[in-house]
């Protein structure tokens, strides 16, 4: 069973999840990768507003494919989180509530989650064709010299996404093996 999620994100809505839950996000998401974090991240250290509202945003890390002809985006499947990482901490005490990615994260952006009520997603690698075709628009908001990398406003339909870190910590990168582990004895 999918839950359906509309965003933005209430703290609410965010504390409801649980690791292991799949959803179906519908409504506005913004893309970032690294070269923007560091400009996000950047503008908070000089007490700057940021160029898009992140009380309750879902940041999705990713760097589409240039749209062909007729298409609203190119391919847009997700990066590794990881790389994110150090920046973060920072966005989440900015009021971002949701992450979505691929891959595992580190001990402090954990901490930031359970501290400011925030949740990782992770959405499928290898399928960013099929993913792209969830995102019904598509608008540069800031950064354009980025070019893959700018930042977006998307807004999606019923992307998937599976939770897995939420609010409380619950890791299912952690629970998976120890799933597994007790399975096998």
């Amino acid at each position: 069973m999918h839950i359906s999620i509309q965003t933005p994100l209430s703290l609410e809505t965010a504390n409801s999840l649980r690791a292991g839950d799949t959803v179906l996000l519908s409504g506005e998401i913004y893309t970032a990768r690294d070269a923007a974090h560091a400009r996000l991240v950047e503008l908070i250290h000089r007490g700057e507003p940021l160029p898009f509202p992140i009380q309750d945003a879902v940041l999705y890390y990713v760097g589409p494919t240039p749209a062909k002809p007729g298409q609203i985006i190119g391919s847009a499947g997700p990066t590794t989180s990881a790389r994110m990482d150090v920046y973060t901490p920072y966005l989440i005490a900015q009021g971002l509530r949701g992450m979505l990615g691929k891959g595992r994260r580190s001990p402090a952006v954990v901490e930031a989650m359970k501290t400011h009520g925030a949740v990782y997603f992770g959405a499928i690698g290898g399928a960013a064709a099929l993913l792209s075709k969830c995102i019904v628009k598509s608008e540069i908001v800031c950064y354009e010299d980025l070019g893959a990398e700018a930042i977006r406003r998307l807004t999606v339909r019923d992307f998937p996404a599976t939770v897995v870190i939420d609010t409380q910590g619950n890791n299912l990168f952690e629970l998976g093996v120890q799933a597994y582990l007790d399975s096998v004895k």
